[in-house]
């Protein structure tokens, strides 16, 4: 049964002779995302045994202070149950601490322990040399108009996304 399918798919006309998935600037963006975030995971499970989740809810809390899960997740653009995950795993750890949110009964708020700031402390070099390493691919200005290109398109796909949450809100 599995090779007619097989053949049926194959003996089909495709749907467009002109698209090209590879060329396809979402499917480039998420590969090269992808790429970049596996080489960043094997790091830092090897010099410390964080994830990347982990990774962005310690970086964010080490720069904004005390942050309750909502707003790791608004600034980290992760969902509620990654950052739950990773803040569990970081508590269990010793790395954050968690307590009551003392102007809502029912939220938390996070906040580096001391050996959560010395593991930030020790991961900042690795993620800055890693960042180092991937502009090496380009030249100084190619860099720095990715960067540019990045924040701009990031901006530009949250406007045309705003009219659907809206949208959605309502």
């Amino acid at each position: 049964m599995r090779a007619k399918s097989a053949v049926r798919e194959a003996d089909s006309e495709p749907a467009s002779d002109d698209f090209k998935l590879d060329d396809f600037l979402p499917h480039r963006l998420a590969v090269a995302a992808t790429r970049v975030n596996r080489l960043m995971s094997r790091r830092f499970e090897d010099a410390s045994g964080v994830s990347i989740p982990e990774w962005r809810v310690l970086a964010v809390i080490a720069r904004f202070g005390v942050l309750s899960p909502s707003v790791v997740g608004e600034r980290t653009n992760m969902d509620k149950v990654k950052v739950s995950r990773a803040a569990a795993s970081l508590v269990a750890r010793g790395l954050l601490k968690q307590s009551q949110d003392p102007t809502d009964g029912r939220g938390r708020l996070l906040r580096l322990t001391r050996k959560g700031d010395g593991a930030c402390q020790n991961l900042m070099p690795l993620a800055r040399g890693l960042e180092e390493e991937l502009a090496q691919g380009l030249g100084r200005a190619e860099w720095a108009t990715l960067q540019k290109a990045l924040i701009r398109l990031d901006q530009h796909v949250m406007v045309i996304d705003q009219p659907e949450t809206l949208e959605a809100a309502d």
